[in-house]
């Protein structure tokens, strides 16, 4: 089968482009206050996301869950995942003369959202397949309003989302016969549940109620799929 192109993909990215450049607007028409309480909104409603995403983890699956934590926890610390993307960040930064505080945490953030989920995955795998673009086009138009919200709190750094998220997603569509197999209902839920946590660790950042090292604990997205497919197989 001939690969397809990413057109859902860069719809999507039009949505969220178009999204954050209107956040980024409202974000510099709200007085100190305003943005504020908008601040602090979003974290509250960063955490129902995230803990909608984790009410995912199949039953049974607990473990694998934490272990992937515990273990992504680890090898991010061990080959310094925060440092290359803090340098990575300043690079593109310097090079786009960008001042946003926040850019490395809003492109972060707007990743795990929109690439990190049940509907980017069927819906990728779906289009590469059968060129079906229903699920991809409902997701479009559901991070385009989030964008919104999230770039008037995060600024610029969720419009730079589009990238990864042409690599994450459009590459699933184009490699969709291969990572039809890979790809199963629970290795699927898992990442959603993974991704949910590092969410709410993202929310307890922006509520400021403590400090979660967020760019460390995202190696644990591949160590779910690595435990759950062990764990899958050992269950045959």
């Amino acid at each position: 089968m001939q690969a397809r192109l990413p057109i859902g993909t860069f719809i999507n990215m039009a949505t969220v482009t178009i999204g954050s450049l209107l956040g980024m607007y409202l974000q510099n028409s709200f007085p100190p206050n305003i943005n504020a309480i908008i601040f602090q909104a979003i974290g509250l409603g960063t955490i129902l996301i995230g803990m909608q995403m984790s009410f995912k983890i199949p039953d049974g699956y607990l473990l694998i869950l934490i272990f992937s934590l515990i273990g992504g926890g680890i090898l991010g610390e061990l080959i310094h995942l925060d440092v290359f993307f803090q340098n990575t960040s300043e690079w593109l930064k310097n090079s786009l003369h960008i001042s946003n505080e926040k850019f490395t945490e809003g492109l972060i953030t707007a990743f795990l959202l929109f690439c990190i989920g049940s509907m980017t995955i069927v819906g990728a795998i779906e289009e590469g397949i059968s060129g079906k673009r229903e699920l991809l086009m409902v997701k479009s138009l559901l991070d385009g309003v989030t964008s919104i919200a999230f770039a008037s709190t995060y600024g610029i750094g969720v419009l730079f989302s589009i990238l990864p998220m042409l690599l994450f997603q459009g590459g699933m569509t184009v490699l969709a016969v291969q990572l039809q197999h890979i790809f199963t209902e629970k290795i699927i839920a898992m990442i959603s549940a993974v991704g949910g946590m590092l969410i709410i660790g993202i929310a307890i950042n922006l509520l400021q109620l403590g400090t979660i090292n967020i760019e460390n604990l995202l190696p644990s997205l591949i160590l779910a799929v690595v435990f759950t497919a062990i764990y899958e197989r050992f269950q045959k």
